[in-house]
């Protein structure tokens, strides 16, 4: 998902001044930082309000918390790499970038998984879902994850630019790169449509039952769907107008994308500090919302429940 396609690569050695380009990014992610560690950490251990909760709902939650928690670990060697250079070597250059890509994935796959759930249970009646180990649906899961995360291992390069040592992308072609973009481009957008389209669903769904119409359930699918979007939209548009200007031969909107990724990379770390408010302690009366939407319409239009 986030390539941070120049994440590091702001970094000034000893003697190099810093500019806005390095020290904002540096600030958001040391906030992301104090707030996603603390936050994630919350979550695994208190497991807040989840005693109602399906075992798969809690499995997904749990997942949800560790893919962050393993990105907030990423974050100190991309602050450090913002306020001077790379100095960790290749391999660090290459298994943090991997790791980082592994937990982006599986935080935004985990996050999709868990709206599906959601709009089967209460738009379809589908209790079986329930019935799934958790297992089943996180293997395959962190298994996508990590292939998807390959780019990272093969790509990543140390570059050194006069006073800088940037661990960066390097491309055998512009096609190599253009499909590189391309694939995170369409795993994002996919994951958001089906995020933005369950949630939708569900909400209008609900809304059915005047019942359960109430202003903290608009508040709270609103809130999951727009942040959702305010945090991975700008980063993909980014990822159409590098495409654009790879395959046009742009050097100068190249240039613009190089010297802006570090805002809009540093700004999808802001996703992982803000699930656990998002999902892990409000999820207990979305997950109850859903069962008594669920069998409340199931009674009003008389549907039967379907065996396992």
């Amino acid at each position: 998902m986030v390539t941070y396609n120049d994440i590091s690569s702001a970094g000034n050695s000893s003697g190099t001044s810093l500019d806005s380009r390095s020290l904002i990014p540096a600030v958001v992610l040391s906030v992301c930082f104090l707030l996603g560690f603390l936050g994630n950490i919350a979550v695994i251990i208190l497991k807040p309000n989840w005693e109602n909760m399906s075992s798969l709902s809690q499995s997904l939650m749990l997942n949800l918390a560790v893919s962050d928690l393993l990105c907030m670990l990423t974050i100190p060697l991309w602050t450090y790499s913002f306020l001077d250079s790379w100095t960790f070597g290749i391999e660090a250059c290459k298994l943090v970038t991997y790791l980082g890509y592994c937990s982006v994935y599986g935080s935004l796959l985990t996050v999709t998984a868990m709206s599906i759930q959601r709009y089967f249970q209460v738009v379809h009646f589908e209790r079986r879902l329930h019935e799934v180990e958790a297992w089943q649906l996180l293997v395959p899961l962190w298994l996508v994850s990590m292939i998807l995360s390959v780019p990272a291992l093969v790509v990543r390069k140390l570059h050194k630019d006069q006073h800088w040592i940037r661990c960066k992308p390097h491309y055998s072609s512009e096609g190599q790169r253009i499909a590189v973009v391309l694939t995170g481009f369409l795993v994002g957008f996919v994951a958001f449509f089906v995020i933005a389209f369950s949630y939708i669903s569900l909400y209008r769904k609900v809304n059915q039952a005047a019942f359960f119409n109430n202003p903290q359930t608009t508040r709270l699918i609103t809130s999951i769907v727009v942040t959702v979007f305010v945090l991975w939209v700008p980063y993909r548009a980014m990822n159409i107008v590098e495409i654009a200007a790879v395959s046009l031969h742009n050097k100068l909107v190249m240039k613009f994308c190089e010297d802006t990724w570090n805002a809009f990379a540093s700004v999808t770390f802001v996703n992982s500090a803000v699930n656990p408010l998002l999902y892990a302690f409000t999820s207990n009366h979305l997950f109850t919302l859903c069962q008594k939407s669920a069998k409340y319409l199931m009674e009003k239009f008389r549907i039967p429940q379907k065996s396992a």
